[in-house]
């Protein structure tokens, strides 16, 4: 059965929805926030999102980028907001669709049949491996090949999962360092490098010579598959 995730903070319209989807074979979550949308998206993953724009905590668009960093489930948009500049926006930042309200059902379902024919099998959880060690964003650990747990501390672990979620991307120091340490020592970015520092020394098999977690002179860091 194909599980769908709604985002919808209408109760009325969240409602109509999971029934009408329900009617159709689908197996419906439901939340009303952005928040609680990643959280399930990071825990257990559905095949589908329903998502809607016009979320009371986070802006959707907001939702959807986070999810792009790491994952490729199929999102449908739900919104609104019916200009092009708005259609545009949210296909650029990762939408597989965008239906404007109101709407058919009908026509609804046709499009949710379509991005799950479209959409390319994936892992059931949101992982990021390499040849030296694994980071299970969901779980919140990370592993050796062999299986056995590496212990990193908060700071160490928020580092690494920021750069888990942008796997591939440089992520600039200054990013970094408002994350870790707050908007006020953004520049100072000696902590980084000890951070960095250690992380090589518990994950990386030549810590003088990281293939993992490199570098990028002037600019930041990047984990490398």
């Amino acid at each position: 059965m194909t599980s769908v995730l709604v985002v919808e903070d209408d109760p009325a319209l969240a409602r109509a929805l999971g029934v009408s989807l329900r009617v159709h074979g689908y197996d419906v979550h439901a939340v009303a926030t952005g928040t609680a949308a990643l959280d399930l998206l990071a825990g257990d993953p559905p095949d589908l999102v329903l998502l809607d724009l016009g979320l009371p905590d986070v802006d959707g668009l907001d939702v959807l980028r986070a999810l792009r960093v790491w994952s490729s489930t199929p999102v449908v948009v739900l919104s609104a907001r019916q200009t092009s500049d708005d259609k545009v926006e949210a296909l650029d930042a990762g939408a597989d669709d965008y239906v404007t309200k109101p709407f058919a059902m009908d026509e609804l379902m046709a499009r949710l049949r379509a991005a799950v024919r479209r959409a390319v099998p994936q892992a059931g959880r949101p992982q990021v491996r390499t040849a030296a060690f694994t980071v299970d964003l969901a779980a919140r650990r990370v592993q050796r090949p062999d299986g056995t747990d590496v212990q990193v501390t908060p700071t160490e672990w928020h580092l690494l999962e920021i750069l888990a979620r942008n796997v591939g991307r440089v992520v600039d120091r200054a990013d970094l360092l408002r994350e870790l340490r707050g908007p006020y020592l953004d520049t100072e970015s000696h902590y980084l490098r000890v951070y960095v520092a250690q992380l090589r020394r518990k994950l990386e098999p030549d810590p003088a010579h990281p293939r993992h977690l490199l570098t990028e002179p002037a600019r930041g860091y990047r984990l490398a598959p």
